[in-house]
């Protein structure tokens, strides 16, 4: 699962004391020097984090490959894993969703002093909001916060 995640990346090394850290040029968008995060945790899964704002959805179509590969074959049908009420920590996905609230947060003082968005800062802001919106899909919380 990872050796094939990895082996469609440009630029990867290994980073860290421990195994299981890699960092790489992202393939969402024109890399020059590594960006993407890649992280293997002990039960298998993958975390990603472009640190250049890229979603893992961006990455994963750059390089032909879906949510469903980030995750070990479910070994709860042989009874070796109790599912997870939600599979990422709130913390982690606010930590991700900083750069998109940053973006909200530009766009709304520009309104807020009058100013008009440009076609590209309303692009933009489409995608932070769709960002927005997938991560407190993936977290769990329902829209009442809960």
């Amino acid at each position: 699962m990872i050796d094939d995640l990895i082996s469609r990346l440009d630029k990867v090394r290994k980073t860290g004391t421990g195994s299981g850290r890699w960092i790489a040029c992202c393939p969402a968008h024109d890399d020059k020097s590594p960006s993407l995060s890649i992280r293997e945790l002990e039960d298998g899964r993958v975390l990603l984090h472009c640190h250049c704002g890229c979603s893992p959805a961006d990455v994963l179509a750059a390089v032909g490959l879906e949510f469903a590969d980030l995750f070990p074959p479910d070994s709860r049908a042989i009874g070796h894993a109790n599912p997870e009420r939600r599979p990422f920590p709130a913390a982690d996905v606010l930590r991700a969703l900083n750069r998109e609230a940053l973006v909200v947060a530009a766009a709304a003082g520009f309104l807020l002093e009058g100013r008009a968005l440009s076609d590209e800062d309303r692009e933009r802001l489409a995608l932070a909001f769709e960002r927005i919106q997938e991560a407190i899909a993936f977290s769990g919380v329902n829209s009442h916060g809960r």
